[in-house]
């Protein structure tokens, strides 16, 4: 028997990585044999409709916040196991916009709420995979090499800064307390079950709904991609390797500036949804309104594949159908 405790399990990384590890238990001879419990406290970006689908699946969701001190107390008797061996740590406030306005929110939830995790892994002595960010490392210049995993820390928002603090949490609990725990580190995610206010959702929507999209400053910032799905397969990777280093990058699969992302998914839209095409004059497309850059907006994040001492490759495409499909679907209702 295996007990896995997932933080943010309703959220759009934690989904995928509960559907993973739905998939392991059907792959076992006994399906019965592993238990999943998902915390999350249903903020910004969770939805039960992520996991909803699954009534089958060997799943228990908690509704409690990271930030509650003895967080295993205010838990339902029995809720939880005698024994957890397994846990990855997703919970997060996790939009930059968001901690320029509200600091303090992220600093309890990315730092105390992971502190918190960090006891019951250590009473537990569980396994534990820590899901953090390329940002912690700052931002590259357009020709810089990417990052690695020797890369200092150098974070730019109140959001990356505390995740970084996170991160350095996790690895003094790793030389305090002898705890055995990887971090990981990964780029822009995409795919469906993703929140409103992200890139990919907020274009389509702005489509069906008639709306300009909002692009930041000249729309030039880089950013690299990776399916949701890859992500958490990578992360499953992590955890159960056999000899596990105490850091992991995991780089996406393509590089490119916001606006050529949002290009793409104007020009998929008109092939596949003609309804929603808008004129063009010139070459000027009537979708877009350039807005005022964010506050301390980094320009690149880039994660070397060849560099990186323990990196796990996520292999594949930019795969956009059935995400725009999603988002589609779900803003034209």
């Amino acid at each position: 028997m295996s007990n896995f405790l997932v933080t943010g399990g309703c959220g759009f990384i934690g989904s995928y990585v509960i559907d993973e590890l739905i998939a392991v238990s059907k792959n076992l001879e006994d399906p019965d044999a592993v238990n999943i419990y998902n915390i999350d406290k249903m903020g910004i970006g969770s939805s039960r409709d992520n996991i909803k689908t699954k009534p089958e699946a060997p799943v228990t969701n908690l509704y409690v916040d990271i930030c509650s001190e003895h967080i295993e107390g205010y838990l339902p008797e029995g809720h939880l196991p005698n024994k957890i061996d397994y846990v990855i740590h997703l919970a997060a406030e996790s939009h930059v916009d968001r901690s320029i306005d509200n600091p303090l929110a992220f600093v309890d939830s990315n730092v105390k709420g992971t502190a918190n995790i960090l006891e019951i892994v250590r009473k537990h002595d569980a396994r534990m995979v820590h899901v953090s960010t390329d940002e912690v490392y700052g931002h590259l210049g357009k020709n810089d090499p990417p990052f690695t995993e020797e890369s200092p820390l150098a974070p730019r928002s109140p959001y990356s800064a505390t995740k970084a603090g996170s991160d350095l949490l996790v690895q003094s609990y790793i030389e305090t307390f002898g705890i055995n725990a990887s971090i990981t580190r990964c780029c822009n995610n995409y795919g469906p079950r993703q929140h409103d206010e992200k890139l990919i959702p907020t274009v389509v929507r702005s489509i069906v709904q008639g709306d300009l999209i909002p692009v930041y400053g000249t729309g030039e910032n880089i950013r690299e991609w990776v399916h949701a799905e890859d992500h958490a397969k990578a992360i499953l990777e992590v955890l159960f390797h056999e000899d596990p280093a105490h850091l992991y990058n995991i780089p996406g699969t393509i590089e490119l500036p916001n606006i050529r992302v949002i290009n793409e998914i104007i020009d998929r839209m008109e092939f596949h949804y003609p309804e929603y095409k808008r004129k063009r004059e010139g070459a000027r497309i009537e979708y877009i309104e350039f807005v005022k850059d964010r506050k301390g907006h980094d320009f690149r994040y880039a994660l070397s594949t060849e560099h990186s001492l323990h990196a796990v490759n996520c292999q594949g495409g930019f795969f956009l159908e059935d995400t725009i499909k999603y988002y589609v679907e779900k803003y034209r209702s």
